[in-house]
């Protein structure tokens, strides 16, 4: 019987410090291979590059439509644009006229 008591004894107390050792190595574990971790590092970067080209792209089609709708006000809008969105809205051509298409 004293070696049941020795044995659950020693067990009772190697539980405490065995469970903080389980919960310190998940922790550990996280920060090195987890979603946020240290090995996902190199996905954050590429993504930020990703992330920049977009950018880049977005800020420059803004730009394009920010002069379009500047071209566009009604007390100094430009005949030429005016007339190209009318007659591409509504189809109109007149019969002297060649349509070149181009893909954009």
């Amino acid at each position: 019987m004293a070696g049941a008591k020795s044995s659950f004894l020693v067990i009772k107390q190697a539980a405490l410090p065995a469970l903080a050792v389980l919960i310190i190595a998940n922790f550990v574990g996280y920060a090195v291979v987890g979603s946020n971790g240290v090995l996902s590092l190199g996905d954050y970067r590429r993504a930020k590059v990703e992330r920049t080209v977009q950018l880049a792209q977005l800020t420059e089609e803004k730009e394009r439509l920010a002069h379009r709708a500047e071209l566009l006000d009604p007390s100094k809008a430009d005949p030429d644009l005016a007339d190209e969105m009318i007659r591409g809205e509504l189809g109109l051509v007149r019969p002297d006229e060649v349509i070149i298409q181009i893909q954009q």
